[in-house]
């Protein structure tokens, strides 16, 4: 499985290389967004053609090694849908949903979570549409449907990202 991330969508610095290169730095935050496509349960009807040629493995295998490398880190939000690594590994922290941040949509959204506190919503709106479940096939309907969100963004940013003590 690759570990390299995707271009960046907006201009900017944005790291394109394996974050096993860089995951020893002294971060103060990790919030990771491991590849779903062969862990989410939404693709279960898949998962037995994906165990026999080893493309779960390799997913549990990667989501694992993002687990075992961040443990220096002090906060750590491991971020992925409803999938098999609740029962693989364990439970998560928190489900949140797309409406509870300002986008009237649903998507069941797990989040591991080191030294943080669970994210608060900050604006629970109605809606409720099944937008990414029934969104048509295309050649980018993977990368569509693995957005995280901006409203999700900004509240993780707001409630997670400010000042951090510095140990000395």
């Amino acid at each position: 499985m690759s570990c390299d991330l995707l271009p960046t969508d907006v201009p900017g610095p944005h790291y394109r290389g394996s974050m096993f290169d860089v995951i020893d730095y002294p971060w103060d935050l990790l919030i990771a967004h491991p590849p779903c496509t062969h862990l989410s349960v939404s693709g279960s009807r898949h998962f037995k053609a994906k165990r026999i040629d080893g493309r779960q493995q390799a997913a549990v295998s990667f989501f694992m090694q993002i687990v075992r490398r961040s443990e220096h880190i002090k906060r750590v939000a491991i971020e992925n849908p409803v999938c098999i690594m609740s029962s693989l590994w364990r439970k998560p922290d928190q489900i949140i949903q797309p409406w509870m941040f300002g986008h009237g949509e649903t998507k069941a959204t797990c989040l591991w979570l080191k030294n943080l506190p669970m994210l608060r919503p900050t604006d629970v709106v109605d809606g409720r549409e099944e937008r990414i479940h029934r969104m048509p096939p295309s050649a980018d309907r993977w990368k569509l449907r693995s957005e995280t969100y901006a409203g999700i963004a900004q509240a993780m940013a707001d409630q997670w990202g400010g000042e951090v003590e510095v140990e000395r």
